[in-house]
C-alpha cells in the first residue's frame, strides 16, 4: 500500500538539500543554487514540458548538494575569485576556486533514482554534463558562451565530445529533450527574476513519487 506521507517525508527531504544549497552561490553566477534552480523548471513549466521534465529541470543540480561531505571537489587554480578566465592565469598569484563537485550529475541521477524518482527524471538528471560535452564537440563557438567556471569544470567532466561521441549521442531517444534541458540550464542565471516557489513544486513531487510507487 502506497504511504502519501511516507512519500511527502521524502520530498521534504529532497526539498530540504535544495533549501540548503540556496546558502551557496551559484558558481560564477550572480543567483545562488536555488535561484538557479528554480528558473531552469519555471523554464520547464513554461515550455508545456510534462512533469518529469519539470522534476528534473527543478532537480539537476541536486548532486551538488547531496555528494557526501567528502566528496571531492573540482578545484582548479585561477588569478583571482572575481576573474576566472583560465587563459588569464598568474602564478605568482594562485588561489584554489571550487567549480563544483566532480560527477554531481551522477551522484544526483543516483540519489533521486534510490528516492524512487523514476528513470527519466534520473535520466535527464544525469544529462545536463554530457550535454555540455555534446555541445562544445558539436559546436564550438558553444564554448565561448560558457561561464569561466563552466569552461574550467568541463576540463574535469572529459572535454569535448569526439565527432563519433557527438553521433552517438545524436542516436539517443531522449537527444532533444536533453539539449533542450541544458539550454534552460544555461539561460537560468538572471538576477532577482520572479519564478514560482520551491513550495510549489511540491505536490507534483509527491503526485510523481506515488506513481512510481504504483509500479512496484
Amino acid at each position: 500500500m502506497v504511504n502519501q506521507d511516507s512519500v511527502a517525508k521524502i520530498v521534504d527531504a529532497v526539498f530540504q538539500v535544495l533549501v540548503d544549497g540556496s546558502k551557496q552561490d551559484y558558481i560564477g553566477e550572480k543567483i545562488s543554487q536555488l535561484e538557479h534552480s528554480l528558473q531552469t523548471a519555471a523554464s520547464a513549466q513554461e515550455a508545456n514540458a510534462d512533469e518529469e521534465t519539470i522534476l528534473a529541470a527543478l532537480l539537476h543540480d541536486i548532486g551538488q548538494f547531496a555528494a557526501s561531505a567528502n566528496q571531492k571537489q573540482m578545484l582548479y587554480n585561477a588569478s583571482a575569485i572575481t576573474d576566472l578566465d583560465p587563459t588569464a592565469l598568474d602564478s605568482d598569484k594562485k588561489v584554489q576556486i571550487s567549480v563544483g563537485v566532480t560527477g554531481h550529475e551522477r551522484i544526483g541521477a543516483e540519489y533521486l533514482d534510490k528516492l524512487g524518482f523514476s528513470s527519466k527524471v534520473s535520466t535527464l538528471v544525469e544529462s545536463h554534463v554530457p550535454v555540455k560535452r555534446y555541445l562544445t564537440g558539436k559546436y564550438p563557438q558553444y564554448y565561448d558562451t560558457l561561464s569561466a567556471a563552466s569552461k574550467l569544470s568541463l576540463k574535469y567532466q572529459g572535454g569535448p565530445y569526439t565527432q563519433e561521441q557527438v553521433q552517438s549521442f545524436e542516436n539517443d531517444p531522449l537527444f532533444e529533450l536533453k539539449v533542450q534541458l541544458r539550454q534552460w540550464d544555461d539561460a537560468a542565471k538572471v538576477v532577482d527574476l520572479k519564478v514560482p516557489t520551491l513550495e510549489s513544486y511540491r505536490s507534483m513531487a509527491i503526485r510523481h513519487l506515488l506513481k512510481q510507487q504504483q509500479y512496484y
